[in-house]
């Protein structure tokens, strides 16, 4: 949800049983527009909220005039004050992968883990087992890069790249045709492509450079992953 367009974004997101209060809201858009003046990002989204058992996390990422470069993700425990995130890692993936449950709400608890770990003394090799500790920070982070690289979806036109490499947003989008809205070729991952740098010369003939620089989820495995989504919307229209 782009802060700019936050109120409306929020009452269309409450249809689903899911919402904030008034004074969440109040508090979330008044910070979010803070947040995108003092570390001068060009955007700010609203990424969402991670519930946990004592507090909720409310997640936010900051964008620069690329819109593909590396966001800055924020948290939040009461919609006022914001901490910067870490950059996600795959060791904090590794780190993080044994632990499981709910959040505590708390990015200073810390998770124990036991594992077996091998000690050498001398000529002799044993395994010894060590506890881990995983803070919960780590794992927010974690957390929200794998789900911004599995389901971070955007719609074909909605960016575009200059010929100098640089994604701008497309000021004249205004969504996607009924004719297209169904096609899971009209979506794309919202990150620098990956399979994309595979495909051959010949299977990238019929693309835009322009509009197709993503991932498209028509390719995404298990095929068709995403066409629950897809049948919830037709019939909704």
């Amino acid at each position: 949800m782009d802060a700019d367009s936050l109120l409306l974004s929020l009452e269309l997101a409450s249809g689903s049983g899911q919402g904030l209060s008034p004074d969440r809201r109040a508090s979330l858009l008044t910070s979010l527009l803070l947040v995108k003046r003092d570390y001068r990002f060009a955007r700010v989204l609203f990424w969402g909220r991670i519930l946990g058992l004592v507090a909720d996390y409310y997640i936010a990422q900051g964008l620069s005039e690329d819109q593909l470069a590396p966001r800055k993700t924020l948290y939040s425990l009461n919609c006022t004050e914001w901490s910067l995130l870490p950059p996600a890692t795959e060791e904090m993936a590794t780190q993080t992968a044994v632990v499981s449950g709910r959040f505590m709400g708390d990015p200073s608890h810390e998770y124990e883990h036991t594992e077996l770990q091998k000690v050498n003394e001398g000529e002799k090799v044993f395994d010894e087992e060590v506890v881990v500790q995983i803070k919960e920070e780590t794992r927010l982070v974690s957390v929200i890069d794998q789900i911004d690289k599995a389901v971070a979806i955007i719609p074909r036109g909605a960016l575009f790249k200059t010929p100098f490499g640089v994604t701008h947003v497309n000021r004249t989008f205004e969504g996607l045709p009924l004719s297209e809205i169904r096609k899971l070729s009209s979506y794309f991952h919202f990150r620098e492509a990956v399979d994309l740098k595979n495909k051959t010369l010949l299977e990238k003939a019929d693309l835009d450079p322009s509009l197709d620089f993503m991932d498209s989820l028509e390719y995404d495995i298990p095929k068709g992953f995403p066409c629950i989504a897809l049948a919830v919307l037709e019939l909704s229209l």
